[in-house]
């Protein structure tokens, strides 16, 4: 991990903070996302799991900071920032660009001698397989239209010029990260990698999802859900049940 001398907390939001968790998860938002995304699934799992919901910089109460427009970069910084917070049993989830950030956390975490439990990668191709589909290169009006398209959370902000003057910086920003990703060779995780994606989801085909079997030394599973991109929003007991039910029994 490279040296930087960021404030670990600005990284971490515990929504539900129990002295009774015996494991935690590591939760990695999509491009655009925050953390409060997985306030549902903190209150959902608490309190035998410590949600702790990542903050990237440039939004919410972080917006005053730059953004990260390196998957490398935010990586380094973010696995920094969590690594005091291994000391339970732990897993990661990241869904699309927070699937591969998640995904780099974990290898950093596993070199520094901490592996998790598990990884849950969504709506993403696998580390070898992303393209540059230049999205970060569209005009804001293409951008808007795309998001809009995806139907995800917190659509109704793109009637608001104020609000997507704040927006689109940072959303460009994470597009760019996500899609100029370059994929280093590596050791595989030692851990079990479930992939979870939408049936429907236009990012990326259910086909695509298989291949993140290739970076797991452990067991690969793969579960469809109904729905597109953000079909985790519509089948969200489902989602937590799936996860619930793999931290208890690993």
């Amino acid at each position: 991990m490279s040296e930087d001398h960021d404030d670990g907390t600005a990284w971490i939001r515990r929504f539900h903070p129990s002295d009774e968790a015996t494991t935690r998860l590591f939760c990695f938002p999509h491009a655009g996302g925050s953390a409060s995304f997985f306030f549902p699934t903190s209150r959902a799992l608490a309190p035998g799991t410590d949600v702790v919901a990542v903050q990237y910089p440039g939004r919410q109460d972080r917006r005053n900071e730059p953004n990260v427009a390196s998957m490398a970069e935010m990586a380094d910084r973010a696995a920094r920032a969590l690594l005091p917070r291994t000391d339970l049993p732990y897993a990661l989830f990241g869904h699309s660009m927070g699937a591969t950030l998640a995904y780099e956390v974990a290898r950093r975490l596993q070199e520094a001698g901490r592996p998790p439990l598990a990884l849950w990668v969504s709506g993403r191709r696998a580390p070898h397989r992303v393209v540059d589909d230049g999205l970060h290169r569209l005009s804001d009006d293409e951008l808007v239209a795309d998001i809009s398209a995806l139907d995800g959370t917190g659509t109704q902000i793109f009637g608001d010029a104020e609000l997507l003057d704040i927006v689109l910086p940072t959303l460009r920003s994470d597009y760019r990260a996500a899609e100029t990703y370059e994929y280093v060779p590596g050791p595989a995780l030692d851990c079990p990698v479930h992939a979870l994606t939408g049936f429907s989801d236009p990012r990326v085909a259910v086909r695509e999802l298989h291949h993140w079997s290739e970076h797991t030394r452990r067991s690969f599973d793969l579960r469809v859900f109904s729905g597109g991109h953000f079909y985790l929003v519509d089948n969200h007991q489902d989602v937590v049940e799936v996860i619930a039910e793999a931290l208890r029994v690993g």
